[in-house]
């Protein structure tokens, strides 16, 4: 740490001599305004007119009204330039997209978003993935997607990052039960509970999820509870908090095209099955110094066990020399198990694996900022300088059992285990990260926003299996510093402009590391083999718009509209190639793969009309359009979907898979005499590339319309009924396309190699809620 530390110094000095500079001027009434955090940790709050970029929040109130089953599913129905992959198809495990970047809960996806909850980094430790099912919704008290490469945000921030806060006691001084159910056996039933009385405060929410699911062999049962303990002071506040959760996901992830066309509920191979189980404790607090001068700070304490089982087809078959083991297709070396024995070719052992991973993570550290608010030199600023610690220790487990094939394609065990497979691996990852963010009031309609922060980190790598074929041991080390600066200008309140540029680095997680030689290719998801280094991905966002906010019409109506550009190009960006030279398609390596962009258009408006008809209607109405065009800027080899024993060339301006080119969503609500209200959402999400296709040479994954609809009756202040309906046209479509073989399990009639994640159908529920 050394090695900056006059950099530290530097920052804090600036914070105190800025921190003497407003103590020396008179507190500054600045109104009643809407504020936004600019930093993780809660207490740095700035006018949104003053921000360079477009934030979209979401409300526990708004949550709750759309119905949705998770903060996921609300943000792909809501949110503008977001959009969804259900390649695991579970409702509580989707992979978003914002802007064509990536938080998703599968390993080996290039992790684009950062996400925070209580300003505590929730990427995960070992490949930075985000695992949605975590916090319960009701527990949720608002979220914040901030866009572009803001620094300040940290590692994985190359997209955008999200920001959620949980309720506290003094946040949501009420007790609710909600219950509802309906299709395909869904159930869900959530108590929260809180309270305060001025100077202490408790918050608590127990929330049980449970479904059989739509397709074949996928229940999925969550079990969660978050609680928090709050007191405030004349000057400060303290908050902790505690969650846990106990879920048992079961997703079957795509099928192959012939078969969906026969039963659009069935399954490949089955079962697909990811254990989480939670704890997590944080104690957050802040101290008022003056009335400009707050210190805030945090310190938490996370760990997160996640067990896999996925039951698979097989890359292995009898030897082709006729000696009678088992060899990977079309090779002479037998497999040796687990015992140091080559295997023998019988039923058992032949048709399927079980490839089973256990990760456990424990994360530690804390983040202290100090934030000044007031005037500087006679100029309107606000300026927040902080520090932030991580340790993370993972132990990552995984092994492939060799099994056969039920008839259901469900698997067997044989209890022989792939020596080459067997992975136990111990990482350590350490972060420090030194953060400031200022916005200083050129006049009172120019404002200026400058960030930075510096990043270092050190990763570890021990492999506790060693055998012939790899070796995992590794020390790595990365550092960088990432700017940003933005202006906006206010012409007035309907119309202000903004304009940014931002940088932001995502490094190698310890998963990526571990399978990243050509070669020794590795398997996904688990199979890892070798960890020479690779670069940092440093992304460079330049973002302009134009917004307002004003009312075009009589009866106090209001409408929010927003037009931007963004412009992002990922430097040494990271994904994963498949071995040419294995002609298996899940075999491959993590590799530098030069510059990517993604770049486009987004269009948003929000219009509220009360008593449009009548005196006894209001009414909402809200859009968002996203052009977003994502590709790769330079050229590689990849192994040719349709063919495993050629590859294709990737050109530069060829489309990055599973990205749409077109999204837009329409939400229409109208509330009733202020009891009644009825909703429905439109979503459109164009064609996408099929993971895989790097070379874009197959025909896309084809875009698709849904809409949704609620409805809720208030009977009395403190009782409601409510009830949505999904896919209301019974839409059939598609999210997500990836290539397989299929012929290996069901036949050589099977000949097409797509793979699709089918949407769901149409699905109602009806439930209950009852406030006090």
């Amino acid at each position: 740490m050394k090695h900056f530390s006059p950099l530290i110094l530097g920052l804090f000095g600036w914070s105190a001599l800025a921190g003497f500079a407003y103590a020396d001027e008179k507190s500054v009434d600045l109104g009643v305004v809407d504020v936004i955090g600019v930093t993780p940790l809660q207490g740095s709050n700035v006018p949104v007119e003053k921000i360079p970029a477009h934030i979209q929040t979401v409300s526990s109130e708004q949550l709750q009204q759309a119905q949705s089953i998770s903060l996921a599913d609300y943000i792909n129905q809501y949110l503008g330039s977001v959009d969804v992959n259900e390649a695991q198809n579970n409702p509580l495990q989707p992979d978003i997209y914002y802007r064509g970047f990536v938080a998703s809960p599968l390993l080996g996806l290039p992790q684009g978003l950062s996400t925070y909850v209580n300003g505590v980094r929730f990427n995960e430790a070992f490949g930075d993935s985000v695992n949605w099912d975590l916090i319960p919704e009701g527990a949720i008290e608002s979220m914040e997607l901030y866009p572009g490469s803001n620094p300040v945000y940290g590692l994985n921030t190359l997209g955008g990052a999200i920001s959620i806060k949980t309720k506290t006691g003094f946040s949501a001084p009420k007790h609710e039960l909600e219950v509802y159910g309906g299709s395909w056996g869904r159930h869900s039933e959530e108590i929260t509970s809180g309270a305060n009385n001025g100077t202490w405060g408790y918050f608590i929410d127990l929330h049980h999820f449970s479904e059989e699911g739509w397709r074949d062999f996928s229940p999925t049962e969550a079990k969660q509870a978050l609680g928090s303990l709050s007191w405030r002071g004349d000057k400060g506040s303290l908050d902790l908090t505690l969650a846990t959760n106990d879920n048992d996901l079961r997703g079957n992830g795509a099928t192959p095209i012939q078969l969906l066309e026969q039963d659009r509920s069935a399954v490949f191979t089955h079962p697909d099955q990811s254990i989480t189980r939670l704890f997590f404790s944080e104690l957050a607090g802040s101290y008022s110094l003056t009335d400009n001068i707050e210190l805030s700070g945090n310190t938490y304490f996370r760990q997160n066990r996640i067990r896999t089982f996925n039951g698979d087809d097989s890359d292995y078959d009898e030897c082709a020399n006729g000696s009678g083991f088992l060899c990977e297709e079309g090779e002479d070396e037998p497999v040796i198990d687990t015992n140091g024995n080559p295997v023998l070719a019988d039923d058992s052992v032949e048709g399927a694996t079980n490839n089973t991973s256990s990760t456990n993570m424990y994360s530690r550290g804390g983040t202290l900022q100090s934030a000044f608010l007031g005037n500087l030199f006679q100029h309107e600023n606000s300026l927040t300088v902080g520090a932030s610690y991580d340790y993370a220790t993972v132990h990552f487990a995984a092994d492939t059992e060799l099994a056969s094939l039920t008839a259901d394609r469900g698997t067997v065990g044989s209890g022989v285990y792939v020596d080459a497979s067997k992975v136990r691996l111990h990482t350590h990852t350490e972060t420090y990260g030194l953060f400031i963010t200022d916005s200083f009031s050129i006049t009172d309609q120019l404002t200026a926003t400058l960030a930075g922060r510096y990043n270092n980190i050190h990763i570890d790598m021990q492999d506790k299996y060693v055998n012939d074929v790899k070796t995992l041991d590794g020390s790595h080390g990365f550092d960088r510093f990432n700017p940003s600066a933005g202006l906006t200008y206010e012409f007035n309140k309907s119309l202000s402009v903004y304009g940014s540029y931002s940088e932001s680095a995502r490094v190698p997680s310890p998963m990526e590391l571990s399978c990243a030689d050509p070669e020794a290719p590795c398997k996904l998801p688990n199979a890892f083999v070798a960890d020479p280094p690779l670069e940092q991905v440093v992304a460079n966002t330049w973002e302009t718009g134009l917004r307002g906010d004003f009312a075009p019409f009589k009866n106090d109506s209001q409408l929010k509209w927003n037009l931007g550009f963004f412009h992002t190009i990922n430097h040494n960006d990271i994904i994963f190639r498949r071995d040419a030279s294995s002609g298996i398609i899940s075999q491959g390596y993590f590799d530098n793969v030069g510059d990517t962009r993604r770049m486009g258009m987004e269009a948003g408006s929000t219009l509220t009309y009360p008593q449009l008809f009548s005196t006894i209607d209001d009414w909402h109405l809200s859009t968002n359009y996203t052009y977003l065009d994502a590709t790769f800027q330079n050229g590689f080899e990849t192994l040719n979907p349709l063919d495993d024993t050629s590859v294709l060339q990737v050109k530069a301006g060829d489309r990055i898979p599973g990205i749409a080119e077109h999204l837009f969503k329409a939400a229409l609500g109208v509330e009733l005499w202020q009891r009644f209200s009825i909703g429905i959402t439109g979503i459109y999400s164009g064609d996408k590339i099929f993971r895989g296709d790097e070379a874009n040479s197959t025909a896309p994954l084809a875009g698709y319309w849904l809409f949704n609809g609620t409805a809720e009756y208030k009977v009395t202040e403190n009782f409601s009924v409510f009830g949505k309906v999904n896919n209301i046209f019974d839409t059939r479509y598609n999210t997500f396309g990836v290539y397989g073989q299929a012929d290996q399990v069901l036949g050589g009639a099977y000949n097409d190699s797509r793979f699709l994640s089918p949407g769901a159908p149409q699905a109602g529920w009806v439930g209950v809620r009852l406030t006090m």
